[in-house]
């Protein structure tokens, strides 16, 4: 018992470390969101590539089995356990990363605003418009979506 509580503070060091590295994050500032009414043109279908960052998750998980390996076992014994929690986290970190690197299925929707100007917007697949429906734009750049009206 006396052994875990001695490493108790390198343990919670750890995690915070991970906590933070996970965390880092691209702060975005807050948008006004701005919706804008028109009629769907056209919808072309496409894929939409994954805005995940890869490798991050298999250094995360081969820091995180290094830190539960160095909780294991004394002397050599101690670093194997460091060695293979590495390793194993940094594997089950990289299969994670391959998960979220695919393509979506996604649709180009091109919508002609009330003052006749188009706009594009590439989004995840909405089986619910149609080319000449009335539709709202809802926010703007990369948080733009076409819904129903």
């Amino acid at each position: 018992m006396y052994c875990i509580m001695s490493r108790l503070p390198r343990w919670m060091l750890l995690y915070g470390v991970l906590t933070l590295t996970a965390c880092a994050t691209q702060q975005q500032q807050p948008q006004n969101v701005e919706i804008r009414k028109g009629v769907i043109e056209q919808i072309t279908p496409t894929e939409i590539k994954s805005e995940g960052h890869p490798g991050v998750a298999a250094i995360v998980g081969g820091v995180a089995g290094a830190g539960l390996g160095s909780l294991m076992g004394q002397g050599t014994g101690k670093d194997v356990m460091m060695v293979v929690g590495a390793i194993g986290g940094a594997l089950g970190g990289a299969a994670l990363d391959k998960k979220y690197e695919k393509p979506v299925s996604g649709q180009q929707v091109i919508v002609r605003l009330k003052n006749g100007v188009l706009v594009a917007v590439t989004q995840p697949v909405n089986s619910s418009l149609q080319t000449g429906q009335a539709v709202y734009i809802e926010g703007s750049g990369n948080t733009a979506r076409v819904v129903s009206q």
